[in-house]
């Protein structure tokens, strides 16, 4: 493993996380050397900014994005707000519920060394329930389908929401086809794959386990479904 990572920021978009966002981000900070980390927050109500500003006081990597004034909420749009705070060369986007693995967050740096997006895929889901099973298979599946039509860019795991990005190509797609993403939507990866476009380079790492969240409630409802299709059908 390098010993400085200074050349990448963590987006990491909250809503009520406060039992989790600082374990995740004192974690990220504790193994890697110079990260910088950006909790874009859509309005907490439960501590996660004091959580949040505690560290970053005795941290100037760590910075608290509020968002809880903006007109459209989403966890989508918190991620394009923020990007356009990142001042180094890669940016990784991911959960606050600790579900997705701090120690692969090196492994995507690294790749973006060689590629424009690299995705972490996930290969086995413990846990749950038989309802959110059908949903996400549906909506992988529907994503993949229609991608592959269209000769979009595709990856092993569409619906995954932690991944890295050159800051450089998220920049400009923020800058120039900010209208093209839903910003209420929570899976931000298929917008940017969509509006990407075929020449982007994308490469995949594994990780073997999707643990169901220790705290908090998930946001998962029908109206992220919603939104899963407004993305994959533009």
């Amino acid at each position: 493993m390098r010993t400085d990572y200074s050349d990448t920021t963590v987006i990491v978009p909250t809503l009520n996380e406060a039992s989790n966002i600082g374990r995740l981000v004192l974690l990220l900070t504790g193994r890697y050397n110079g990260i910088s980390v950006i909790v874009a927050d859509d309005g907490s109500t439960d501590g996660t900014r004091s959580k949040v500003l505690a560290i970053a006081s005795h941290n100037h990597r760590v910075m608290f994005l509020d968002r809880s004034g903006m007109e459209v909420h989403g966890l989508a749009v918190s991620v394009l707000d923020a990007a356009m705070h990142v001042r180094t060369p890669k940016t990784i986007v991911m959960d606050a519920d600790l579900q997705h693995p701090v120690d692969k967050v090196g492994e995507i740096s690294d790749k973006l060394g060689s590629y424009d997006i690299v995705v972490a895929v996930r290969t086995y889901v413990k846990e749950w329930g038989a309802v959110r099973k059908i949903i996400s298979k549906g909506m992988a599946y529907i994503a993949y389908a229609l991608f592959k039509l269209r000769g979009r860019k595709t990856c092993d795991d569409l619906m995954s929401g932690f991944f890295g990005i050159r800051s450089s190509m998220m920049k400009r797609l923020v800058r120039t086809k900010r209208q093209g993403f839903v910003g209420q939507g929570y899976k931000i990866l298929l917008d940017i794959l969509r509006l990407a476009g075929r020449e982007c380079r994308v490469g995949e790492v594994y990780y073997s386990t999707f643990h169901r969240r220790e705290h908090g409630e998930s946001k998962l409802g029908y109206k992220h479904i919603v939104y899963t299709l407004m993305s994959t059908l533009k």
